[in-house]
């Protein structure tokens, strides 16, 4: 990866070209109009505003302002690794699959696609009339850059894992694709999350008070969100719910003046996560009561508050700031202060009219799901795909017979990951995908039994009519009264699943109640697990209810599910009830399952050549704060590295059976695999890789597509090896400060041919190494088939107080035909060669410094080239 030096170092460490003063000159005259232009015609706005329509635009839901023909506008809006709307978006792996692309350039067009959808989604709210719902606006609340220090969050999954370079380029790469190629006029902003110091444990992240050192804060936690504001120019920026040092990190000085606006330059606006604002006054007990703790968030710097009472739409959340003012917590122009760069935001990404320079943010609907979309998501899968181990059993010889076992063989739930809309594109389970790659071999499928992984969303092609005919009668009713909805429904049309489409279509309120009519109809004569959520209703069967829900579920609560022997070709009714404002989203999910796994998977694998076994999580059990406790897992966490505990039995036995056995892992995190390393002829990491997953993944275990995917995660035996959870020092943590053995390293992964480097040439920027320098190698495809290699470069520092055992300093993958070479070359800024001392300064430290490069990190099994370089004196960084 080359790094763009001019803009990254400091002036007085330089000699910069009189071209290059030139360029950043007038770039910065550029954004300085841009935002002044902006800033005016905010101010003009918001001084034509009353007090309550003032403290009203401050919330996540900034109502319409007719007299002044500002449309309603909702800064709630996720696209973490797919655009989430009203419609079917597409798809793409968990951010922890996009990050073992190690492939920035990728990340950077998925991210753009995903803005594609965003603003089409936008112009889909104005055409519809629903602007102000969540998933219309022209901002979003991705990427989540934080640091997965421990394996056992849940939401790591989220993360570009737990290396702050890797977070850094992948992070930048996302904002960059989705904020287009001018910051000062983005086509969606981009709002990196959750600043600062925030990985976990879910069930306490309210209360949290974390000390962080000062050499843990400047050389893990705050640096991606640096690059994300300083390179990435991302507009936005969203506080975390914990205390940093004893102060909410939505009422921190520290983190939102010292460093966010006056070390960074930070001109955007902050928003806060859903709740932070009220966890000031209501959990961290930080302040009094409610108007003192939405002062101490605006005060500092907090210009939008989201507030998750706005999901239930309850009116008055802005008294308290009304109230924050008439006590003098506040002043006026603190409120006008947040308010411009609200309207500034809105104006510079188009949701406003009257900027010059700025068109009409206008992308057709069309646009969303399109094929060049859903074409980026199988490569990306394809790409994110890691090889653990092979003793030569992969690829699959075409026409092998093959036993696909395991619980999430057929699965498709778990593709998807969380932050995910159940909307997407039809997904393709590994079953369905590695038929399709591979059709002329003979796949048996064998059910696994009931197991706490289970739960699939019901296909359309399981769903009738009420007449018979494919699909589900859906009928829409508006409110009349607080839950009292008109007799008659206004929209009435056949559905090709369980889901709320209210959204597109203008005649449906946003307080509404849903009807399903119709039948279910099983594809097989098997035992089925079904479950409701989000529904009142039952399935019934000649009258009898075989299961049914009498409440709305809750938001993440565990699938109640049913088993329920079902017949092929048997119609089941189905009438069902939804309503909006209900957290859960209305599904049926099923699970075919057999009663006797031992006796199916013996008469499986009898004539196969191999068994193709598929395990780990969902993301139903690893999340955020979610209300689940069972074995080994808790509030969305993580209590242990193993797998459940069906799943090591199950492979235990399928090893047993004799035949060569090929492991693929679905997983947002860590797990351990060491059985899997030791008995199984292979393993492929696959995360939880979206739509096109399964896809991917035939296409890898057939050949098809070589395997170049590298973890972005150390895989730890045990938590055991770690310190505790709610720990914040990095010490024994991640692989710059672990001194146990994993099991597989960060930067890990193999592929179907084999790369070597020749040795590095280092060259010093201007002949001082204190201005960084330039690394060239030449890599060279030496196998027989095409493939690709990340090539990794990684600094060992001299020894000194807190120093990491090594740290990645450069990355890129390379596509290389057999015994093709390429020269690739990195260029390592001062701040790339720089560390942090225990004081938590960063600087450029003196000493004698080793330089790797290869296929992954040095002291591994992957054979690395070698160089060295010196640095004579001591240069201090900025923040």
């Amino acid at each position: 990866m080359k790094t763009a030096f001019c803009p990254r170092v400091v002036a007085a460490m330089l000699v910069l070209s009189t071209s290059c003063l030139a360029h950043a000159q007038a770039t910065a005259i550029a954004q300085s109009d841009v935002w002044n232009e902006a800033e005016g015609k905010a101010r003009a706005i918001v001084d034509k505003l009353t007090l309550d329509e003032k403290v009203d635009q401050l919330l996540n839901t900034a109502p319409a302002i007719p007299r002044l023909d500002i449309p309603a506008y909702n800064w709630w809006t996720e696209s973490l690794h797919g655009a989430i709307g009203a419609v079917p978006t597409t798809n793409f792996p968990e951010p922890i699959g996009l990050a073992a692309t190690f492939d920035a350039p990728l990340i950077k067009s998925v991210a753009s696609a995903i803005s594609t959808e965003v603003r089409a989604l936008h112009t889909f709210g104005r055409q519809t009339g629903h602007l102000g719902r969540i998933g219309t606006g022209l901002d979003t609340w991705s990427p989540n850059i934080n640091i997965f220090r421990d394996p056992r969050w849940g939401r790591g999954q989220e993360t570009y894992g737990e290396d702050p370079f890797l977070t850094a380029h992948i992070g930048v790469a996302f904002i960059q694709g989705m904020q287009g190629d001018n910051p000062d006029l983005p086509d969606v902003v981009a709002t990196p999350k959750h600043y600062a110091v925030h990985s976990g444990p879910e069930p306490s992240r309210h209360t949290d008070n974390i000390f962080a050192t000062k050499r843990d804060l400047e050389d893990t936690y705050l640096p991606a969100f640096r690059a994300a504001i300083v390179e990435g120019k991302a507009g936005s920026i969203m506080c975390a719910y914990n205390r940093v040092d004893g102060e909410p990190a939505c009422g921190s000085p520290m983190l939102l003046t010292d460093y966010l606006r006056d070390a960074w330059g930070f001109k955007g606006y902050v928003v806060s996560d859903c709740d932070a604002v009220v966890d000031i006054y209501d959990h961290h007990k930080y302040a009094p009561d409610a108007a003192t703790g939405v002062a101490v968030a605006l005060r500092r710097g907090v210009d939008s508050e989201c507030n998750n009472a706005t999901l239930g739409g309850k009116a008055g959340l802005g008294e308290r700031y009304k109230e924050a003012l008439a006590k003098g917590h506040i002043s006026i122009e603190d409120i006008d202060t947040a308010l411009v760069r609200l309207f500034s935001a809105r104006l510079r990404n188009g949701d406003l009219p009257g900027l010059s320079g700025r068109k009409q943010n206008n992308i057709p609907v069309e646009m969303i799901g399109m094929a060049e979309h859903q074409a980026l998501a199988l490569d990306t899968a394809e790409k994110s795909l890691v090889l653990l181990k092979n003793d030569g059993v992969l690829p699959l010889k075409p026409g092998a017979r093959i036993a696909l076992m395991g619980p999430l063989a057929d699965a498709t739930r778990v593709l998807r990951g969380n932050y995910s809309s159940a909307k997407s594109a039809p997904p393709i389970s590994v079953a369905d995908g590695l038929k399709q790659a591979m059709p002329g071999s003979a796949i048996t499928l064998v059910p696994f039994s009931p197991s706490i992984t289970d739960g699939d969303l019901v296909p359309g092609t399981a769903l009738r009519t009420p007449d018979g005919k494919p699909g589900i009668k859906a009928e829409y009713y508006n409110a009349i009264a607080k839950d009292r909805f008109g007799s008659k429904p206004v929209l009435t049309r056949t559905q090709d699943s369980i889901t709320s489409r209210a959204a597109e279509f203008k005649q449906v309120a946003t307080d509404h109640k849903i009807v399903w009519t119709g039948y279910l109809v099983a594809p097989e004569t098997s035992i089925y697990r079904l479950a409701l959520t989000g529904v009142k209703g039952e399935v019934s069967l000649n009258g009898k209810t075989i299961v049914t829900a009498t409440d709305y579920s809750r938001w993440a609560e565990p699938l109640k599910l049913t088993d329920v022997s079902m017949t092929k070709g048997e119609r089941y009714a189905i009438r069902l009830q939804g309503q909006s404002g209900v957290p859960a989203a209305p599904a049926i999910f099923w699970k075919r399952v057999t009663d006797d796994l031992d006796r199916d998977m013996m008469m499986g694998a009898k004539d196969a050549a191999v068994i193709v076994a598929v395990v780990g999580l969902t993301s139903d059990l690893e999340g955020e704060e979610m209300p689940v406790k069972v074995d080994g897992f808790e509030g969305g966490d993580k209590t242990t590295l193993d797998l459940p505990a069906d799943q090591r039995a199950f492979l235990e036995k399928a090893k047993a059976l004799g035949k060569p056995l090929v492991v693929i892992a679905m997983n947002g995190s860590a797990i351990d695999l060491s059985w899997a390393k030791e008995n199984a002829s292979a393993i492929l990491e696959a995360w939880y890789p979206g739509q096109s997953g399964g896809r991917a993944v035939g296409n890898v275990l057939s050949g098809k597509v070589d395997p170049g995917g590298r973890l972005p995660l150390t895989f730890y035996r045990s938590v055991g090896d770690l310190p505790p959870f709610n720990e914040y020092g990095m010490g024994g943590r991640t692989y710059r400060y672990f001194k146990g053995k994993p099991v597989y390293p960060f930067g890990y992964g193999l592929s179907y041919t084999r790369f070597t480097y020749t040795p590095p040439v280092i060259e010093p920027i201007g002949g001082v190494v204190e201005n960084g320098i330039t690394v060239r190698t030449q890599i060279t495809n030496s196998g027989q088939r095409a493939g690709d290699d990340v090539a990794q470069l990684y600094i060992t520092p001299p020894a000194f107080d807190g120093a990491p055992r090594t740290a990645l300093r450069g990355f890129q993958r390379v596509s290389l035909k057999p015994g093709e070479s390429r020269a690739i070359e990195f260029t390592l800024s001062p701040r790339d060669l720089s560390f942090v001392t225990m004081a938590g300064e960063r600087a450029l430290i003196p000493g004698d410094y080793r330089l790797t490069i290869g296929s992954g990190q040095p002291s591994t099994d992957i054979p690395v080239e070698t160089g060295s370089y010196h640095i004579s004196r001591s240069v201090p960084l900025p923040k």
